[in-house]
């Protein structure tokens, strides 16, 4: 079970093409293809409507119960329910940091979800450390090995289906933090999460680049479209 995946991006556009304007919400397609790649793979291979169950999530996760000081975070690195986008799609810098004087620390490799209405299906797999609100659960992975399968589980429908069943209240409904520690799982043998990584693995890192460069390139819009509908910057004289 092996293959690779080649993107190119042209070279940084200084001009505001229309490629700037374009690729962003192409990147975001693109990731959303292969997010929806990996998880035909992890269904085939780990769904518990395919194969019998062989244990339950807390066997190869807990909830982080590390602290790290708000002062240490930006709005860039913390993460509440108010800036974890619906439907999988990812964050956005938050409007504020909170006024406590410490939050939930996460690292590289964790996964987030928001626990407030979880139909929203809020999610997010970390890159970098981070800080998260007490509405959202920061799930650790037992062993580095297993951070793209967590994720990959978390990721399926079938698991915010079963959150919302077990969720309480009507009006703001929150995951129960027990009851989803219970939910089954298809344990994977060493050699079936070995193979499961080396697709895994390559395709996250590479849905992050492409995120990262949709960010480049909304920037390059943001900054350079005012000024082009201002008349700061002329292009009258461009040949095209």
């Amino acid at each position: 079970m092996s293959f690779s995946f080649i993107l190119r991006f042209p070279e940084n556009d200084t001009n505001g093409s229309s490629a700037d304007c374009i690729l962003p919400p192409l990147v975001g397609a693109i990731n959303k293809n292969l997010s929806g790649l990996l998880q035909i793979i992890y269904a085939e291979n780990f769904d518990t409507t395919l194969h019998s169950p062989t244990g339950i999530l807390s066997e190869i996760c807990h909830y982080s119960a590390e602290k790290i000081p708000v002062k240490d975070l930006s709005v860039a690195t913390y993460f509440s329910t108010e800036n974890m986008q619906p439907n999988k799609s990812g964050t956005t810098v938050a409007t504020k940091l909170p006024s406590v004087l410490q939050t939930t620390k996460c690292n590289p490799g964790d996964v987030l979800v928001s626990n407030i209405r979880p139909y929203f299906k809020k999610i997010e797999y970390l890159f970098s450390e981070c800080g998260c609100s007490n509405d959202v659960l920061c799930f650790v992975p037992e062993s580095k090995e297993l951070s793209a399968f967590l994720y990959e589980t978390l990721y399926a429908d079938k698991f915010f289906d079963y959150m919302v069943s077990g969720s309480k209240g009507t009006k703001m409904p929150r995951g129960d933090k027990q009851q989803i520690m219970q939910y089954p799982i298809v344990n994977p043998s060493v050699n079936k999460l070995a193979d499961f990584n080396d697709v895994a693995v390559p395709v996250l890192n590479l849905i992050a680049v492409n995120k990262d460069e949709s960010k480049r390139l909304s920037n390059i819009r943001n900054t350079l479209l005012p000024r082009l509908m201002s008349g700061e910057i002329d292009v009258s004289d461009i040949d095209l």
